[in-house]
């Protein structure tokens, strides 16, 4: 049915979550892992700031962006690789998360996207905003949705 399954991760408890149900899920399909973290760009540059400063801050931005990916992304393959599960890793700044998530499902060749969501109701995802939701509506691959 499903064999290779994006699985949006960002460190925090709920995509510790999803890193557990995923592999579970992909052992039982006989499945592979593709695990995505979309990093935040960094911010618009302040009127107090240089030109030079700004240009120090996008590469320390850029640097701590990718050691946590690499690290995020090591457990995961770690947890994944214990489980016999085959996995790769990949991240990249986006400002559009949810863009970023269906793009790389589409790029990898994915089949299915898992991802874990808050389930703040209509009103919270008002308020918060919803990358589930994003993702949704700019994917035409299954999501599978965990609460």
């Amino acid at each position: 049915m499903f064999k290779h399954l994006l699985v949006p991760v960002d460190g925090s408890a709920l995509s510790e979550r999803a890193m557990q149900a995923s592999i579970d899920f992909a052992r039982q399909l006989g499945a592979s892992i593709t695990a995505f973290i979309a990093e935040p760009p960094t911010p618009p540059v302040g009127s107090t700031h240089s030109a030079a400063r700004y240009l120090r801050d996008l590469e320390t931005h850029a640097q701590v962006a990718a050691e946590h990916a690499r690290g995020v992304l090591s457990a995961f393959e770690r947890r994944a690789s214990d489980a016999g599960i085959p996995f790769e890793g990949c991240f990249a700044q986006a400002h559009e998360i949810d863009a970023a998530i269906a793009d790389a499902a589409r790029q990898r060749g994915c089949d299915l996207i898992v991802m874990v969501t808050h389930g703040r109701g209509l009103f919270g995802e008002w308020l918060f905003g919803s990358q589930t939701r994003g993702v949704m509506v700019r994917s035409t691959l299954p999501l599978l949705m965990l609460h």
